[in-house]
């Protein structure tokens, strides 16, 4: 069983910036991607950005330009750098990791923008 712990969610006005952090403890299978994902009131969860473990990234459109993602494989650790954050960011983020059979879930972090 992998735990992941996010942190670095909260409170922030229209314009400002987060960071998320998303700690995997020790895998017995080889990591292939670490992701965040979002999940607005009344939505269905959907991809913010993804980092593979060739350093490969894929973000949303909304995210591109004011968010980056990274990865510290020493550490099995992802981040989410969230600059120009808007109200419709307003959500819960969830870290993900995948291996090739694997899949696992955070336990989600809020994220709340106000205007």
């Amino acid at each position: 069983q992998v735990q992941l712990v996010e942190s670095g969610g909260g409170l922030v006005q229209d314009g400002g910036s987060l960071r998320l952090s998303c700690a995997a403890s020790r895998t017995s299978f080889r990591i292939n991607a670490m992701g965040w994902y979002r999940q607005a009131p009344g939505k269905q969860r959907e991809l913010v950005a993804v980092i593979f473990s060739s350093g490969v990234t894929n973000y949303a459109d909304s995210a591109k330009d004011r968010f980056t993602i990274s990865r510290d494989n020493a550490k099995n650790t992802v981040y989410l750098q969230m600059n120009s954050l808007k109200p419709e960011d307003t959500g819960v983020y969830y870290c993900n990791v995948k291996g090739l059979l694997d899949n696992y879930w955070g336990q989600g972090t809020q994220v709340t923008v106000s205007s």
